[in-house]
């Protein structure tokens, strides 16, 4: 069977953000969102998925274009004296995995994002990352100390199929096969650990090449070419005027990613072909 988990990424990171998600939520085929615990929409996104509790959440881990959770006093600093992280994520790999006294604060930091968002009584449904940071060797050995410490059996493992992808989009060519390149290694890195450690995951991660540009027509598409089991396909749908997902994301395409998370084409094509929605817990999503 052809299973899809429709999930929505930066949960919390903004009034606009927040509006979406519950948007594709109730009235589309979302069936989970990934929450920035260190957001200035944080606690209103909070609310917002306990007011609605089908709705799965799991945590975005931020290590890279936000602000830290914990407090990291000593130099050299993951963050600056704001506690904000770099805005490059070349930059914060590169430092991160080159930079051996930054262990121990990632480590500080990685826990204290997990703790914040348990703290607030929500299920932790799994894990990605911004930037799919978590598949970051330095940030996913870390993970695997801590997962399984606080009973965390799904993750994000992201990667995808580059002929598929280019055979609906084939705009960026370069940078979708540096990426579809390197996310492939790492995935073949992180698989065997997580099957070691019993941490689920989907047969592919769809948005990777196409971040931002998920619209009603790609996602058609993408339908067409899903293989038997389950997959992954993340978006950003946010609803403007929205400063900070302009400021952040000048280029994506919010509106439009949320018009087809609520497209009554998608659904009909949906259904057409079998697929089932669900969320990282297995839960099966019905929709009108």
């Amino acid at each position: 069977m052809k299973e899809l988990i429709i999930n929505a990424d930066d949960f919390g990171l903004s009034d606009g953000v927040n509006k979406a998600v519950i948007k594709a939520w109730q009235e589309g085929i979302l069936t989970s969102a990934s929450l920035m615990v260190g957001a200035d929409a944080f606690h209103e996104a909070v609310h917002l998925a306990k007011a609605n509790p089908g709705l799965q959440v799991g945590l975005h881990l931020t290590l890279v274009q936000g602000r830290a959770v914990g407090e990291h006093p000593k130099f050299p600093r993951i963050c600056d004296a704001k506690g904000l992280f770099t805005d490059d994520p070349v930059h914060a790999g590169m430092r991160y995995y080159f930079i051996k006294p930054f262990r121990k604060q990632l480590h500080r930091e990685i826990e204290a994002q997990i703790e914040r968002f348990l703290q607030t009584g929500i299920p932790l449904s799994h894990i990605d990352g911004h930037l799919n940071i978590h598949m970051h060797p330095v940030v996913f050995d870390i993970l695997c100390e801590l997962m399984p410490k606080y009973g965390i059996t799904t993750f994000r493992l992201s990667r995808e199929d580059l002929r598929s992808n280019l055979a609906i989009d084939c705009s960026r060519l370069f940078g979708k096969a540096t990426d579809a390149f390197i996310f492939s290694k790492l995935a073949n890195r992180c698989r065997p650990v997580l099957d070691r450690f019993g941490i689920g995951y989907t047969r592919e991660v769809k948005g990777l090449l196409s971040s931002g540009r998920m619209t009603e027509s790609y996602l058609l598409k993408a339908l067409e070419t899903l293989e038997e089991g389950a997959t992954e396909i993340y978006f950003h749908p946010g609803c403007l005027p929205c400063a900070e997902i302009t400021r952040r994301m000048p280029d994506y395409r919010h509106e439009e990613e949320l018009a087809a998370l609520t497209s009554h084409r998608v659904k009909g094509r949906l259904k057409d072909l079998g697929i089932g929605l669900k969320n990282y817990r297995g839960e099966v999503k019905t929709y009108a």
